[in-house]
């Protein structure tokens, strides 16, 4: 049976791609949990208009993920946390509260996914951020400060 997935199935397939199963899975699993649509002319075209229309959406973000990633590299990030006399903070900083200071700070929105840092900071200082989403690559700097 030719199935249309919906959404991206696990060792299956991604959105809008046709894939043969068997009749069992497509008709007990896949279609009644709207992973996936019986495989139609009518349903083809649907799909295919859907996967354009995402695959032009994901250039946008991807365009925009990058412009975004070389105003960061330029622009002031300061992370206010509480610290001991010693620099140590009393709770980490990590992908969340990043996002969160390049939006208050630059106004940027960026994806907390996109963050690629090995483990929270957990002492005051100016540190690297790496960020990668997809094939955009690129890396901006936070101070991390004392409230």
């Amino acid at each position: 049976m030719k199935v249309i997935l919906t959404r991206d199935v696990k060792k299956m397939g991604r959105a809008h791609e046709t894939i043969e199963v068997s009749d069992g899975h497509g008709l007990n699993y896949l279609i009644p949990n709207k992973l996936a649509v019986a495989a139609t002319s009518g349903a083809q075209k649907i799909a295919d208009t859907r996967k354009a229309k995402a695959d032009l959406n994901k250039q946008v973000q991807k365009e925009l993920l990058a412009e975004n990633i070389a105003q960061l590299a330029e622009a002031n990030i300061v992370v206010k946390a509480k610290a001991n006399e010693q620099g140590h903070l009393y709770d980490a900083v990590g992908e969340e509260e990043i996002a969160a200071a390049a939006k208050a700070s630059a106004g940027i929105d960026l994806p907390e996914d996109a963050i690629k840092i090995e483990r929270p900071f957990k002492e005051l200082g100016t540190f690297e951020i790496p960020v990668s989403a997809g094939e955009v690559f690129g890396k901006f700097s936070i101070t991390i400060e004392a409230e």
